[in-house]
């Protein structure tokens, strides 16, 4: 079974930072895409960034390119998003979410491309 829990979330002014982490178990992380994901009041979940089982390959958002970038560390089986300029339309709950092994790249930019998710954490960003 797989846990995925974030943390990192918080209050920041707009222009500052912050650096989610999302911690995995199971056997299964090194070998495959991890995503984040967040869900505004009112608004459906969608795709920020996701990166592939090696780090080869990112994938973002355009809202979010040149001020997130998405990594891993397979040794530690935990996923960041590192979140620089941070501005009021980043308010949301970002997921952490584990694609199954074979999920193609095409689907890593949609929900259903993930089997499992985290819980979720706060991220408010004050004007």
């Amino acid at each position: 079974q797989v846990k995925l829990v974030e943390s990192g979330g918080g209050l920041v002014q707009a222009g500052g930072s912050l650096r989610l982490s999302c911690a995995a178990s199971g056997r299964a992380f090194g070998r495959s895409a991890m995503g984040w994901f967040r869900q505004s009041p009112g608004k459906e979940r969608e795709f920020v960034a996701a990166i592939n089982w090696s780090a080869i390959n990112t994938y973002y958002t355009d809202s979010v390119k040149g001020r997130f970038t998405i990594s891993r560390d397979n040794s530690k089986n935990t996923v960041y998003l590192q979140m620089n300029n941070l501005k009021p339309e980043d308010t949301a709950v970002y997921y952490c979410a584990q694609a199954s092994p074979n999920t193609v790249a095409g689907a890593l930019r949609l929900n259903e491309g993930y089997s499992y998710w985290g819980q979720g954490t706060q991220v408010t960003v004050s004007s």
